[in-house]
């Protein structure tokens, strides 16, 4: 049987600014080191990728091209379990089979997490292929560590729902789990939405529960802060006091 090659875990940055000046204590040197040798890549958003690749050879000079495969397609697909004529993540690892070695990076942070990449990881899993995860930033991972909150138990819960009685109602079943189990909940917002995302947490929550807001985490605009609702409520009194929290990347935290 030919020897398959190996699906590395790329992480990304989690924003564009300062992009080389902050690889030195994101990415270990080993993970650049690694990225450098991978010829053939699947990427989530091509233009993020190129970006981080441009700064690794600024860093750790690119030892062979990079060819870049656009998953686009089959995320679309894999969400809704009806590949079609879409591209399969099988196609998208041939790769491998040909003992080459790959790259799967996602838009910022770490690939199969808060990511559609994870039905890839499975896929390279049930072809017997060696997947191997590199260390760097988990958005997720540094808000819970900076949050002072329970880390021995938690659960990530992805996005919430858009509708305004549907996502009241979901933030309270959070804080009542969180109360029962002593749970650290965590989840993301799409960033135009942080306004209205934190106004339902001053409104639905209880005075006493502790909310964490990780902002622009590892960039120089970071804001990291946990305060109980009630001394949230004091800081940002409306919605239009939120507005400088705007479109800016955010991991929400509560504990109960």
């Amino acid at each position: 049987m030919a020897k398959l090659g190996t699906l590395y875990l790329v992480p990304n940055t989690l924003g564009d600014d300062a992009r080389i000046e902050q690889l030195p204590w994101v990415l270990p040197s080993e993970t650049m080191t690694q990225v450098a040798k991978l010829q053939y890549w699947i990427v989530e958003d091509a233009k993020t990728a190129r970006a981080l690749l441009k700064a690794i050879d600024s860093v750790t000079p690119l030892s062979c091209s990079i060819q870049e495969m656009q998953m686009g397609e089959w995320r679309g697909a894999a969400r809704n379990a009806k590949y079609g004529d879409a591209v399969k993540p099988s196609d998208l690892l041939k790769p491998l089979l040909a003992g080459n070695d790959m790259g799967l990076m996602s838009e910022a942070g770490v690939p199969g997490v808060a990511d559609p990449g994870a039905e890839l990881v499975l896929a390279a899993h049930q072809l017997g292929v060696v997947v191997k995860p590199l260390v760097g930033p988990s958005s997720i991972l540094l808000g819970l560590m900076g949050s002072g909150l329970n880390g021995q138990r938690f659960a990530f819960q992805g996005y919430l729902p858009h509708d305004t009685h549907e996502r009241s109602a979901k933030l309270k079943q959070l804080e009542a789990e969180s109360r029962k189990l002593q749970q650290t909940q965590i989840w993301i917002e799409t960033p135009y939405r942080n306004s209205a995302m934190l106004m339902a947490c001053l409104n639905s929550l209880s005075p006493q529960t502790l909310l964490c807001l990780g902002i622009d985490l590892t960039l120089q605009s970071e804001m990291l802060a946990t305060l109980s609702i009630a001394d949230w409520k004091k800081r940002y009194p409306n919605e239009a006091a939120c507005t400088p929290l705007q479109n800016r990347p955010t991991v929400f935290l509560l504990l109960a």
